[in-house]
């Protein structure tokens, strides 16, 4: 007999609290993991599920059978089928006919919708209908979810199932930043069919910007010739960069509409520029100078705000509607993406050309140019039957008629764009950015340190308040964002990706009724899982412990002991331990750490531990934390404070294209200063630390006049050590050794006899025309290091 979810759904969530008491959702009190219901193994969950008694059981040489004559459903098949050997050693057979162990039927009530689609699952086989090309699609991946589960080979007994499913928004985007660090072809390709299987829709692309012009313009050559290479700061590689040829870039199309997936290109403009400018001079601003003296600048090393722009005249417009010709030759999307962003406009209040073009045009704000220049795309897009999407800085000076906004600041641009009958896709960065680290850990890789943990993905809601039904209408879906200034390796950059995309294609395809964060958790681990058995480097900070020290560091010094809480991000899992530095287990020896009770750790101890599910299976890699006097006398970049009325914005390499994992380095730009909370300073007779010269390359703007300069006694200037807050005694003075090579630092001075605990300003005095210094581990020592 079917059970409706909904009636069953109280009891399941029952199930999985109780268990979550004991296990953080771990085994209930006195039973093994299978009495626990198995959670549903979808990613993003079906908008309506049907669980029944009787399932059935798939066996090697089952049968797919397909109309005769459906090409569509034939590749869904195949594509099923190749998925289910590669994925769980299961052969299956496909066949022409209406019988079959799974069964694929078209549906025409279900043509309303594209992407709706039923899945049955009964004792006498499974039935995959749709109306849609794209809801047959989207049902053999469900089914495929089904398949692999638990991870196992072979044969596979699917539960009873009757699935309603349809997406609730058409836009289901992600974008990828190919300019700042360039994705090979099969690194995009893996990422598109990742993005099959969450059922995303929409692949964005940003594919020009200050740092480089990622693809091939026949009719201007120089664009990839000299705009799509760069030289990093410190000259290592020479040439760094790469390109997509249009041969390329129809591959992908072609390979994304396979899956369901459109390519959505996007040029800066107007702003952004410099690599254009580069290449291309001409269609730069005359900085001041009179007509025809236009800079040709290198393409930009700098990350964030960079002051070139397109100028305004009509030899610029025919070359980006030239431009425009070659990309919509490629890209068939109805949409087109011309940015719009951060166009700072001192060129053009600066350039007596642009403003006698203002003039002429009877344009009266540098705003209403930029508003003038899209709209001038725009209206001709729309003349070649495509629309036209910026950020939502294009709002400013007015929205040009036709045109669609991608709001980023926030939501707010969304509610008026829609309040003006625009159409709007939702990104904002505090909520959709995955350049934002996953947690507060210490092991995140280099990205922006504004967090953005899994669950406030989860928790966004696309649809903004403050829009009436006939406005909402206006809403097409979300997109998350990927800005790649600090994830130069594929490896990095799928860390970021996964599995907040998880997350992310919940939200855009489940309805909001749907959506239950504790639900949705066994099936992350699920879901992480097959990322892992698929080669993909997905970030497992969710289920990391976290040790914390109860009443800190200082006060475990001194008593030589101290609880430790540990816990992860989403409060799931049983956390098993060990102190001596063996392999925590799901069994003895290793022990439990109880919900909210700390354990006690007396020194020296070497702290290990990790989270399993009910059915034994870790959650995360296995994190260590030694407790001896060394290790608390230190403290990490992340471990340190930013200096009071700063903030450490970033977390950074020690070489812009490094590859590498370590070390990396949080970062103020505008002061590069530090508090060491809590220092234990008893029998301290030194400090050590260890630094990295950085490269500064960043574009600020009109912030650069916000960085601070310390007094320095040097010409090369110091790290400053300061007892209490940086106006406090001046403890010790370590100089900085000449030169700008990009490099790790070990810096070390005698500290005065001082007793008590007390935080420590440290702070750099270096030339701020100079290269960038940072802290990667501060330490204190016992003993001054012998200078021999």
């Amino acid at each position: 007999m079917h059970k409706p979810l909904s009636s069953t759904a109280s009891r399941l969530r029952a199930v999985l609290a109780a268990a979550a008491l004991v296990f953080g959702t771990a085994a209930l009190a006195g039973a093994p993991p299978s009495a626990l219901v198995p959670p549903l193994p979808f990613v993003p969950m079906p908008a309506e599920v049907v669980r029944s008694d009787a399932g059935l059981r798939l066996a090697p040489g089952a049968v797919i059978a397909v109309p005769a004559g459906d090409r569509a459903a034939r590749r869904v098949a195949d594509t099923l089928a190749t998925m289910a050997l590669r994925d769980r050693g299961l052969r299956l057979l496909v066949r022409s006919g209406t019988r079959g162990d799974i069964v694929l039927r078209r549906d025409a009530a279900s043509r309303t919708t594209d992407g709706a689609y039923q899945l049955d699952v009964a004792p006498g086989g499974v039935t995959l209908q749709a109306g849609s090309d794209a809801g047959l699609f989207y049902a053999g991946v469900s089914l495929w979810q089904l398949l692999t589960a638990d991870g196992g080979q072979g044969a596979v007994t699917l539960p009873g199932l009757h699935i309603a499913d349809r997406p609730r928004f058409g836009w289901r985007g992600l974008m990828l930043d190919v300019v700042r660090h360039f994705a090979p072809v099969d690194e995009v390709k893996a990422l598109i069919d990742q993005m099959a299987l969450h059922k995303l829709n929409v692949l964005h692309l940003h594919l020009s910007d200050d740092q480089g012009w990622r693809l091939e313009i026949k009719r201007y050559p120089e664009l990839t010739r000299i705009g799509a290479w760069r030289t990093p700061p410190g000259g290592e590689p020479a040439r760094y960069g790469g390109f997509y040829t249009q041969a390329q870039l129809r591959e992908l199309v072609a390979y994304a509409a396979a899956r369901h997936i459109t390519l959505v290109p996007e040029l800066d403009m107007p702003g952004h520029a410099q690599a254009v400018v580069a290449a291309y001079p001409k269609v730069g601003v005359d900085i001041g100078d009179g007509p025809g003296r236009n800079p040709r600048p290198a393409v930009s090393v700098d990350w964030g705000v960079n002051p070139y722009l397109y100028n305004a005249d009509e030899a610029t417009l025919r070359f980006v509607e030239n431009v425009m010709d070659e990309v919509m030759a490629v890209f068939p999307s109805t949409f087109v993406h011309v940015g719009g962003d951060e166009a700072i406009k001192d060129q053009w209040k600066a350039s007596p050309t642009v403003q006698a073009r203002m003039r002429a045009l009877g344009v009266t704000s540098e705003e209403a140019l930029q508003s003038w220049f899209i709209g001038r795309i725009g209206r001709y897009l729309e003349k070649h039957g495509r629309r036209l999407i910026g950020w939502d800085e294009i709002l400013e000076g007015g929205l040009p008629a036709g045109a669609s906004v991608m709001s980023w600041r926030g939501t707010e641009g969304a509610v008026a764009a829609a309040n003006q009958g625009h159409d709007v896709v939702l990104a904002p960065a505090g909520s959709l950015y995955l350049d934002n680290l996953q947690s507060a850990r210490g092991d995140e890789p280099e990205g922006r340190l504004a967090q953005l943990p899994i669950e406030k993905v989860y928790t966004f809601d696309p649809m903004p308040a403050g829009l009436d039904a006939e406005r909402a209408r206006h809403v097409l879906g979300l997109e998350a964002a990927l800005w790649t200034e600090y994830m130069p390796s594929r490896r990095q950059r799928e860390h970021a990706i996964f599995p907040r995309i998880a997350a992310l294609a919940e939200v855009a395809w489940s309805p909001a009724s749907a959506r239950d964060w504790s639900g949705f958790l066994p099936r992350l681990a699920l879901q992480r899982a097959r990322y892992l058995r698929q080669g993909v480097n997905a970030a497992d900070s969710a289920f990391a412990v976290q040790f914390d020290v109860d009443g800190g560091e200082a006060a475990m010094l001194a008593a030589g002991q101290a609880p430790v809480r540990l816990s992860n991000q989403v409060g799931h899992g049983e956390i098993r331990y060990t102190l001596d530095g063996s392999e925590p287990t799901p069994m003895a020896p290793s022990l439990v750490a109880r919900p909210g009770e700390p354990v006690v750790v007396a020194l020296p101890a070497r702290l290990r531990a990790t989270a399993f599910d009910a059915a034994g299976q870790a959650l995360a890699a296995v994190r260590e934390r030694r407790f001896d006097v060394p290790a608390l006398l230190a403290r990490s970049s992340n471990e340190l404070r930013a200096c009071p009325n700063g903030e450490m914005g970033l977390r950074v390499p020690l070489r812009p294209d490094a590859t590498d994992w370590a070390p990396v380095f949080n970062v103020n730009l505008m002061d590069a200063c530090w508090i060491y909370p809590q220092a234990r300073l008893d029998g301290v007779r030194a400090v050590s630390v260890d630094a990295g010269r950085l490269a500064r390359n960043y574009g600020l703007a009109h912030d650069a006049v916000k960085v601070i300069q310390h007094p320095a006694s040097t010409p090369e200037g110091e790290l400053e050590v300061r007892q209490d807050d940086c106006a406090g005694p001046l403890l010790a003075r370590l100089p900085l050794p000449p030169g700008t090579a990009l490099e790790t630092l070990t810096l070390t001075a005698a500290l005065p006899p001082v007793a008590g605990t007390h935080d420590l300003c440290l702070r750099f005095t270096a030339p701020i025309s100079g290269p960038l210094y940072a802290i990667d581990t501060a330490r204190l020592l016992l003993t001054v290091p012998s200078t021999r």
